[in-house]
């Protein structure tokens, strides 16, 4: 059996780590996967997987940031979309088809619909909510359906799937690749935006090396625009730039700064990491994780990061304690993905 991905973004971020880790896990239960990315994608997690994907047109409206305007504009180019993913689908002859968020879910999900072949829609914003007017949704945290109260047979929930390797990082290994600067004998503070460096978290950093914490303060994430190199730049904070050995610094990282959203929070999560999220990082988007993940992390603006962190250390014990009682089933999310796609093929 064959499950087609179709796949929102670059194929360096969140989504694309979604679709590779459910993919994962259906390769556990003989599956084999194959994925379509919009044309021109970088497609890096794909390549440093050795996966080679299919183009099409996957067009985005913007997800949570989505506005009127570009919901219109994304109208447009989604009625091409859905007939090139149909002639993909003629091509691959899938058995399964997965949308992953955004236009992955409404393009891959609505020309399945038209193809009659079984589909399931990972989804995460308002938009691709609508999906689940005609076919399976798998509703994770980020998405309205998550906390809405429904009957909506075709709606499941989970946790955002996440590569259950994550856990086995090696501290020694992380050390090694750490640069100049870095000092082992002081704690270490993880701050990232994902694979993405948006600007609000990159001045996050030197306001926490200017509050005189006594820290290693390490960024990570390609800069959405070149200028914000130019923030970290400086003594006192080691930017590390787009990295691929994450897992390992997770086991280095003492906490981490996050934003209020994505894979990455996760994965914090499960390796019992105590958690600040950075609010209004990205275009000003609010997913109020605190309320899903009671207890296991707090809140901060920018502009008194500085005063919540010296909170923060005060009650570290306590907040790791509550991630810890999360990790099991965030672990276990790809697995319950898996098994739901699973019985869509047999109906």
């Amino acid at each position: 059996m064959k499950a087609l991905f179709m796949v929102t973004g670059r194929g360096i971020g969140g989504d694309a780590a979604i679709a590779l880790n459910i993919s994962k896990a259906l390769s556990k239960y003989g599956l084999d996967c194959e994925f379509g990315l919009n044309y021109g994608s970088m497609g890096t997690l794909f390549k440093k997987n050795g996966i080679e994907w299919h183009e099409t047109s996957i067009p985005q409206a913007g997800g949570h940031a989505a506005t009127k305007s570009t919901l219109i504009k994304g109208g447009f180019k989604t009625i091409r979309a859905i007939f090139d993913a149909v002639k993909l689908y003629r091509k691959v002859k899938p058995d399964v088809v997965v949308g992953s968020i955004g236009g992955g879910a409404i393009i891959g999900c609505a020309a399945a619909k038209i193809a009659g072949i079984p589909s399931v829609g990972v989804v995460s914003t308002p938009s691709d909510a609508k999906v689940s007017k005609f076919t399976t949704v798998i509703a994770l945290p980020e998405s309205p359906l998550f906390k809405l109260q429904t009957n909506n047979k075709n709606v499941y929930k989970s946790y955002m799937p996440i590569n259950s390797e994550v856990i086995t990082g090696n501290k020694e290994n992380a050390l090694k690749l750490m640069p100049e600067g870095y000092d082992p004998a002081l704690p270490t503070i993880l701050l990232s935006s994902g694979s993405t460096l948006f600007e609000k978290m990159a001045l996050a950093a030197p306001k926490l090396r200017d509050s005189g914490i006594k820290a290693n303060i390490v960024i990570i994430g390609h800069p959405i625009d070149v200028k914000y190199r130019e923030y970290l730049e400086t003594d006192g904070i080691l930017y590390l730039g787009y990295i691929d050995w994450v897992r390992d610094l997770y086991k280095l990282a003492d906490f981490v700064i996050i934003t209020d959203d994505g894979v990455m929070l996760h994965e914090a999560i499960a390796c019992n990491l105590p958690i600040i999220t950075l609010l209004g990082v990205k275009y000003g988007r609010y997913h109020n994780m605190g309320e899903i993940f009671k207890g296991a992390m707090v809140e901060s603006d920018l502009n008194n990061l500085d005063n919540v962190v010296n909170d923060f250390l005060d009650n570290i014990e306590k907040t790791k304690t509550k991630a810890s009682g999360y990790g099991e089933d965030v672990l276990e999310s790809a697995d319950k993905i898996a098994k739901i796609i699973c019985d869509k093929i047999k109906k």
